[in-house]
């Protein structure tokens, strides 16, 4: 899962981030609006960690882009200002939740957790499809009762088909979702091939079988069949 870290402050950002690389997820960091402004339009994100506090511009309009461009990701406003009205027009624009500074990190960590299963699997703690089992707050999965052991971008290769049922995601999708904007660097797609084949070659040893359907010229979906 990818987040979007917004915030000013160098040594909060850091601690934030670090947080929550070490949960799993993959993060990109904007000190100002400007740089939010840009990767918004630019990237998709599963969750945005948003400042209303920023040099340059206001939290809040960003959020107010972010709904006008139709994103899907779920928004967490981190403040140190706990003011009623910011509180009611984050959450009337948009805002999936509000998190006062200072606060622990784990608290972070599991309101970030409770968004994206909100938006991406209904609010489910386990995710079923076919012979799999998935446990997005374990990061397990398991196969008709045998746990599958998994790479970390296996795992989130399997995480993002599961979070899009029926769509057929593009290469360029899933190495964007699998390492943020550093994939801009890269020479090829073809790790995207490795990872894809070696998630099947696993899959398949449990015996789940032609799980992963390869749509020639477009990109990949999971299969029902």
């Amino acid at each position: 899962m990818k987040i979007l870290l917004v915030e000013d402050e160098a040594a909060l950002r850091t601690a934030l981030a670090s947080s929550l690389r070490q949960a799993g997820y993959v993060v990109e960091e904007a000190a100002s609006f400007a740089q939010a402004r840009e990767k918004i339009e630019l990237y998709q994100y599963d969750c945005v960690l948003l400042d209303l506090t920023l040099p340059d511009g206001a939290g809040l309009n960003l959020l107010r882009a972010l709904k006008a461009e139709g994103s899907a990701a779920g928004v967490l406003i981190i403040t140190a200002r706990d003011a009623l009205d910011d509180k009611i027009t984050g959450f009337d624009l948009g805002a999936d939740d509000y998190l006062i500074k200072p606060f622990h990190l784990s608290e972070l960590n599991a309101r970030v957790r409770a968004i994206i299963r909100r938006r991406k699997f209904n609010g489910k703690q386990q995710l079923t499809f076919r012979d799999l089992l998935v446990l997005p707050d374990l990061a397990e999965v398991h196969v008709r009762g045998e746990l599958l052991t998994l790479t970390k971008k296996e795992y989130d290769l399997l995480l993002y088909l599961l979070a899009n049922p029926g769509r057929i995601l593009t290469k360029e999708a899933i190495a964007e979702h699998l390492c943020g904007d550093a994939v801009d660097a890269a020479d090829s797609f073809d790790f995207i091939y490795t990872h894809l084949k070696n998630l099947r070659k696993k899959l398949q040893e449990k015996g789940a079988d032609n799980y992963i359907r390869t749509m020639y010229g477009v990109g990949y979906k999971l299969s029902h069949e």
